[in-house]
């Protein structure tokens, strides 16, 4: 099978689809190396021989319309789910994982650090790949979707609402995007304005803005930050402050992707301690969750890989992950999970 990608930007009407026809996708080992190309890349968390950022080459690009053959896509609560995880004391990989994790910001040696899990899930017959990212297109108009195969990587879904860089015009953004609540009820007619944050998911976003500020400080001078205010993904509503700013050398796009990249959104402060001691310890490699996707070139639409399923058969991996400051509790880290991985699980039981 060709290696390919097919996305649909926030409130688009069309999706795009990308193939490259014959080979295998590029495999880079560093962001620098994405300078000066183009294509539709596909990279992890932590990249490795093994587990390389994939570049797809354009060969064919069409748009393509988002509406499938009609299916209704109804809404689903967690209770309706014939397959639930629910927390309890007695989980070990997440119980040791947060212990871990929590015992260093206690000791004051992390600023965030940022807990990821995987659940697998199962249905009686495999669903088409491209159903699923119909569903998904159907169901989340706010967020990038995307699909993609590759030999190496396998079939990815990815419903995201952070921009990691993106082009407009003349003008680039970013955005910074963390905190997390969940809309219940009546606040699911709304965009969760009326929410008032924790002290918690303030702080967490306010990280996030500081580094991103401090990578763009080293790349340009001509930059505007916006924000924070309230946004919402699917039924959930996070804190976002954006970027925007002006780029004086366009061809070492993989050089800011190399600074910004994993951003504390996704990883933790400080960025290489963290990261490393992610990488060592997490129960559940993450593989291509919370890395990046999305074209780069002309066109450029990088979004962080956030709400991931990579699909194998009639098998769903499905990837969330929580940041963790000094004063987290460990069951209100695992419902934040549980509540982002409903917006890939939700797709399995339409």
């Amino acid at each position: 099978m060709s290696s390919f990608a097919i996305y649909r930007l926030p409130f688009a009407d069309h999706c795009i689809r990308v193939e490259q026809t014959d080979g295998e996708p590029a495999e880079l080992h560093s962001c620098t190396e994405l300078n000066g190309r183009s294509g539709f890349v596909v990279a992890p968390f932590d990249i490795t021989p093994e587990q390389p950022i994939l570049l797809i080459r354009p060969d064919v690009v069409k748009s393509v319309e988002v509406r499938g053959e009609g299916q209704e896509v109804r809404d689903m609560s967690a209770a309706e789910y014939p397959l639930t995880s629910h927390f309890s004391p007695l989980i070990s990989s997440y119980a040791i994982d947060f212990a871990n994790y929590h015992a260093q910001l206690k000791a004051g040696l992390f600023r965030k650090i940022v807990l990821a899990r995987c659940v697998d899930e199962e249905t009686a017959e495999p669903i088409e790949p491209m159903t699923l990212f119909r569903y998904a297109c159907e169901r989340y108009p706010r967020m990038f979707i995307s699909l993609v195969y590759t030999e190496k990587s396998g079939y990815w879904l990815t419903a995201t609402p952070e921009i990691l860089l993106e082009k407009q015009d003349a003008q680039w953004r970013t955005i910074a995007l963390a905190g997390t609540m969940k809309l219940e009820g009546e606040q699911l007619n709304g965009e969760g304005e009326a929410l008032a944050w924790s002290t918690k998911n303030i702080q967490e976003q306010r990280i996030v803005a500081t580094y991103i500020t401090e990578c763009l400080e080293q790349f340009t001078g001509d930059f505007q930050e916006e924000g924070p205010r309230t946004v919402r993904a699917a039924n959930l509503v996070h804190l976002r402050s954006d970027f925007t700013f002006t780029l004086p050398d366009s061809d070492h796009l993989g050089d800011l992707l190399h600074a910004l990249h994993p951003t504390p959104a996704v990883c933790g402060l400080p960025k290489r301690d963290t990261f490393n001691f992610i990488i060592r310890n997490e129960h559940a490699p993450r593989r291509y969750y919370s890395g990046f996707m999305g074209p780069i070139g002309e066109q450029t639409h990088l979004y962080v890989s956030l709400r991931c399923m990579n699909i194998e058969d009639n098998r769903y991996h499905l990837y969330a992950g929580g940041g963790l400051l000094k004063d987290s509790t460990e069951e209100q880290e695992w419902q934040e999970t549980e509540a982002k991985l409903e917006t890939m699980r939700s797709l399995l039981y339409v």
